[in-house]
């Protein structure tokens, strides 16, 4: 005989008339109103449904364990790896946190070591979203990629950021003030097509007219000094840095803080994703606010739902502080 197919949930959100997020939300009781989120929950006790994901992966011989890897050097990075493991905990399940640096070489070695272990998923933050070995992974481990594609597995599950609109939003509020000579702080990682951001950067400079100059650098404050001072000691400086971290953004303020230029009178600076200190320094940084606990959630939702979207994409919130100001003069 036949065993009965465990119901999805979809067939709950149809149950009930909401939408799968709504559903999933009511089911772990995080979101909704007290009479929605009973009334889901019966519905799905009605059905046989197993709300413990650590009951369903036992059930399907899963272990519970999911990996977490990434260049986690700047601090965003960093606090999003801890909350998806909070975030992972708060579902019954396991967490490690691999930091691989910067290294294509130790994210392969770390993707590896998947195989040797009882996993069933990992969230990765990925170095390299374009190399080949991302293929070699065992199909048995889901992948959920957050902040690129992976190229060579496109079956991965990704959680994606509107980076042009963050670039675009960002070039046209220093061409606004007057800005045409830009500094562009990039991390040193490989640069893919799954990683536009900073191509973005010098395509919208173009088309603004704007004079991009780039510059590399590690994810660390002092790394991110030594790049912006290569970049502020020219004899023709850019007027204002653009960084893609505010981890970097950090190191510009030092770079510019040794060679006696004031921010933003001097050289203004933007930061790209809202760190805690963003707003405690001096002047205030203006940087781009992402919704940390909706991409969090967004990420474990690929995990413990079958039924979850395969692409999510976020857009930032733009948040001017005293670190941009108008340009008054080239040097």
């Amino acid at each position: 005989m036949d065993e009965p197919r465990r119901p999805t949930l979809r067939d709950i959100a149809l149950a009930a008339g909401l939408s799968k997020a709504a559903t999933s939300y009511a089911l772990r009781g995080i979101r909704g109103s007290e009479k929605t989120i009973a009334r889901v929950q019966g519905i799905a006790r009605d059905m046989g449904w197993t709300a413990d994901p650590v009951a369903r992966a036992l059930a399907g011989g899963r272990s519970g364990n999911v990996a977490i890897i990434g260049s986690l050097g700047d601090l965003w990075r960093q606090g999003l790896a801890v909350m998806l493991s909070e975030a992972l905990h708060e579902q019954g399940m396991f967490s490690a946190i691999s930091d691989v640096d910067t290294s294509p070489e130790r994210e392969r070695n770390a993707l590896r070591a998947l195989t040797l272990r009882r996993v069933d998923a990992a969230i990765v933050l990925p170095v390299d979203p374009s190399a080949l070995y991302w293929a070699e992974v065992p199909e048995r481990i889901q992948l959920v990629s957050i902040g690129d594609a992976l190229l060579h597995r496109p079956v991965a599950h990704t959680v994606l950021f509107d980076n042009e609109y963050g670039i675009s939003t960002a070039l046209g509020h220093l061409a606004e003030l007057g800005h045409q000579s830009i500094g562009l702080l990039a991390p040193s990682l490989p640069s893919t097509p799954g990683r536009p951001a900073q191509l973005l950067v010098q395509q919208l400079g173009q088309e603004r007219g704007m004079s991009v100059a780039v510059a590399s650098s590690a994810s660390s404050v002092a790394g991110a000094a030594e790049a912006a001072t290569a970049l502020l000691a020219r004899k023709a400086r850019p007027t204002a840095l653009l960084c893609l971290s505010d981890s970097l953004a950090f190191g510009a303020y030092r770079a510019a803080r040794s060679l006696n230029l004031d921010i933003p009178r001097d050289v203004s600076i933007l930061g790209f994703d809202d760190s805690e200190l963003a707003p405690l320094i001096s002047p205030a940084l203006t940087t781009f606010g992402w919704d940390e606990a909706a991409i969090v959630a967004a990420g474990i939702e690929s995990v413990v739902n079958d039924d979850a979207p395969a692409s999510v994409s976020f857009r930032p919130e733009f948040l001017v502080r005293s670190s941009t100001g108008r340009c008054t003069s080239a040097p």
